[in-house]
């Protein structure tokens, strides 16, 4: 399925909690037959038509190791056919403290 594979190309895109979505291919895309695709790839991206799933949903409704879903899933981004969302850091989220004193400045209008 992975053709030996252990790891996706693009290390870290996939998180658990990253959503994958299906992306139709522009005009300008090079267009992938899907005879070319596996069975594994054609699943993975009809369940993401519908609606962005994360990694670990996607390796629940596949029942494939995660492992094995993040590798699939690096070819499809690969083939342009999926976006992903990716969590944003806990080091970007504003303070609390921050947004506090923001919120209380507001309210001293």
């Amino acid at each position: 399925m992975t053709r030996g594979r252990t790891r996706p190309v693009e290390e870290g895109l996939f998180d658990l909690i990253s959503l994958v979505t299906a992306v139709e291919p522009g005009p300008d895309a090079g267009a992938v037959p899907a005879h070319v695709l596996d069975p594994e790839h054609q699943t993975l991206l009809s369940l993401c038509r519908s609606e962005p799933l994360s990694v670990a949903e996607l390796g629940s409704y596949t029942d494939l190791p995660v492992s094995v879903v993040r590798v699939l899933l690096g070819d499809l981004y690969d083939a342009d056919l999926i976006s992903v969302t990716r969590p944003v850091p806990l080091a970007e989220l504003p303070d609390e403290r921050l947004l506090r004193d923001v919120i209380n400045g507001l309210r001293a209008l």
